[in-house]
């Protein structure tokens, strides 16, 4: 089974998206979406940048010549 795309209902009534693998693990977490639109806007961009996102590794400074 592939991950899952989890739209929940917060405290303060907004949304928040969970991504997860296909052990259930949280791979990811929103911030909240005050209109669900807004969440479904985010499910559509995060496919669309996690399939051609550069990596980048931030733990060391980048070395100077």
């Amino acid at each position: 089974m592939a991950g899952k795309f989890e739209i929940h209902r917060v405290s303060n009534g907004c949304y928040r998206l969970r991504l997860t693998d296909s052990h259930g693990n949280t791979v990811a977490v929103s911030p909240d979406y005050k209109h669900l639109s807004a969440v479904k806007e985010g499910i559509k961009a995060l496919r669309e940048n996690a399939a051609t996102g550069i990596v980048v590794d931030l733990r060391q400074p980048p070395q100077t010549s």
